[in-house]
């Protein structure tokens, strides 16, 4: 695709990061927004971090912790971006684009799973150590 045809933010590299990065920034915003999930996928992100400072998690654990909350959070992005451009594309039902809601909305769950488990293994033994 020709540069000319694509909408790119103008300016030299230093001012297109920027830009770019209020981009980011912006769709973060709309999701928090907008997204219903983003707030429980914030709840969840509190309640590990808390969890890890109270219970002094290792080095690793952390890694664990971070990287799940981190894939989960995009993973959640990417399934509200792939569902804005269905809805741009029709608003009418469609097996396509119910299929690609479907499988982009599976995704988001099955990380979501994946996260859930990791926070298990990390955190039910620290708490059963309390009784």
């Amino acid at each position: 695709m020709k540069q000319e045809l694509r909408n790119k933010d103008q300016g030299n590299f230093l001012i297109r990061y920027i830009k770019s990065f209020f981009h980011a920034i912006n769709g973060i915003a709309y999701a928090f927004h907008y997204e219903h999930n983003m707030y429980i996928i914030l709840c969840a992100i509190v309640l590990v971090t808390s969890a890890g400072f109270y219970f002094q998690i290792s080095m690793i654990e952390w890694l664990f912790c971070i990287l799940a909350m981190g894939l989960v959070t995009a993973v959640e992005l990417i399934n509200s971006a792939i569902e804005a451009v269905c809805d741009l594309i029709t608003l009418e039902s469609n097996r396509l684009i119910k299929i690609a809601k479907d499988t982009a909305s599976g995704a988001s769950l099955v990380l979501s799973i994946t996260a859930a488990l990791i926070g298990c293994m990390i955190f039910i033994p620290k708490i059963m150590e309390l009784f």
